[in-house]
Order: structure tokens, then sequence, then C-alpha cells
């Protein structure tokens, strides 16, 4: 059901099962799969896919040129995939040319009010980012990680799965997986222990996460050395291997 007061291009491609709220503005280049809601006054602009089920909130603006001075009017675009919820007020820019062209937004990911997504950021699935963080450009969160309210990331940056960072938690460098972050700059301080409880981890994995945690800050090694003994570590340990890679990857090092 589309509000009359709304204004959808006759080139968008609704799903008919699609709900438009009054006063929203839906664009040519638009998909909206099939269960997704759309409050009212939300502009939905540029090349942006939506997948299903997801619901917007009002005022929100999803799909607008990326806030970069090198922009130049090319193509790029923003896709979202299922199940996701999208508070009022959030603002989701398309890639830039620059980089792979895209913002990416996963599955089941639940944003809340006023959350800026940067361009080219790439967000994967299960993911909570509370009120009013803000991703910079190129930043990439792996599945699960929490930001506390207030979480600014900077450019670049690179979050881990499982992690959680606390309310205005300012972060300038990478946040290995299962680590809880907080302060300005953000800091390690220990492990998310309760998250992986509540998503089943086994009490001899958490452990062992813990271990690894400990060798990486607590044992005065350099990353190299951490890197060698978490990786025996990990052996028979396959979340381990989380560490190792994420590390590996790593462009502008790890809050240490």
């Amino acid at each position: 059901m589309i509000h009359p007061t709304a204004i959808v291009s006759p080139k968008a491609s609704l799903d008919s099962s699609v709900k438009v709220g009054p006063y929203s503005i839906i664009d040519a280049d638009v998909k909206i799969g099939a269960g997704s809601v759309i409050g009212n006054h939300v502009t939905i602009t540029g090349h942006t896919t939506i997948g299903k089920n997801n619901h917007i909130y009002h005022y929100s603006s999803i799909g607008e040129a990326p806030q970069d001075k090198k922009y130049n009017q090319e193509k790029t675009f923003l896709e979202i995939g299922n199940n996701n919820t999208i508070r009022e007020f959030c603002t989701f820019n398309r890639g830039t040319a620059q980089d792979k062209g895209i913002t990416k937004i996963g599955n089941d990911n639940w944003i809340m009010a006023y959350v800026h997504i940067a361009h080219d950021c790439d967000i994967k699935n299960q993911i909570i980012l509370a009120n009013n963080t803000s991703l910079a450009g190129h930043v990439s969160i792996d599945d699960y990680a929490i930001l506390g309210g207030f979480t600014l990331v900077h450019q670049f940056c690179k979050i881990g799965s499982h992690i959680i960072t606390a309310v205005n938690t300012v972060v300038f460098k990478d946040i290995p997986p299962y680590v809880i972050a907080a302060g300005y700059d953000a800091k390690p301080n220990g492990i998310n222990a309760e998250g992986l409880k509540r998503r089943g981890f086994d009490p001899e994995i958490i452990a062992k996460i813990k271990e690894a945690y400990k060798i990486l800050y607590r044992q005065g090694l350099s990353l190299n050395e951490s890197q060698e003994k978490i990786k025996l570590l990990s052996k028979d340990t396959e979340a381990l291997t989380l560490y190792i890679e994420f590390i590996a990857k790593s462009t502008r090092g790890i809050i240490r």
C-alpha cells in the first residue's frame, strides 16, 4: 500500500506488498523487496536496492550522494539486505568511484535512530548500531558487533565480530574480534564474554578466547610475537582463527 501523499517514481521497482507512508519520496533507480515497510517522510534515492522485510522508520535519508568532495556524479550504489530495522533519522550514503562504488548493509541488523553510515562502508549481519553512532567512509563491521550510543568510527577502520563498544567510544584503529572497547581513543577492556554466552559459545571456547586476549594485551609481547602464540593456541580452536585473520588484514593497526 502506497499512501496517496507519497511520491514514488513510476520507474522505481517496488514489490506489490511494500508499504510506503505519507510524504515519502522514492526515486527512479530504487528497488524494494517484498514485505518491506517505509515510514513517513523517508527519502530513498540513487541506485539503491533494499531487500525483503526491512522496516525503515520516518525521516530517514537512504541512498543520497556520498559526502566526499571527490564525488563527481559517478554511478554508485547502496545495497541493503533483508530483515533490517532502520530507525528514525538515519542517513546512509552511496559508495564512491575511488573505492568499490558501493555501500553494503547485510541482513538482520538493528540500526537505531540518528545513525550515519557513510560511503563505501561494509556492514555485515546481526549487528547493532545504537543511537547516534557515526561511521566514516570505508568502515567495515563484521557479524554480531555492537556499537554503543554515540560511537564514532574513523574512516577505513575495521571492526571485528562479536565486539562491543561503550557509549561515546571514539575508534581510530581496528578492533579485533570479541573485544570490549571504550574511551577516546578506544582501548581494550577485556572480552565480550556475556555476548558470547548469549550466542551459545561453549565455556571452554570462551576460556580460550580469554587466553588469546591475554596473549595479545597482557603479556607485553610485540604484535608479531603475540600472533605466533595465538596461532599455536588456535590449532584446535576454530574461533581463534578470527583473531589471526583479522590481525593479518588490519591496515590501520589494532587498538592496544
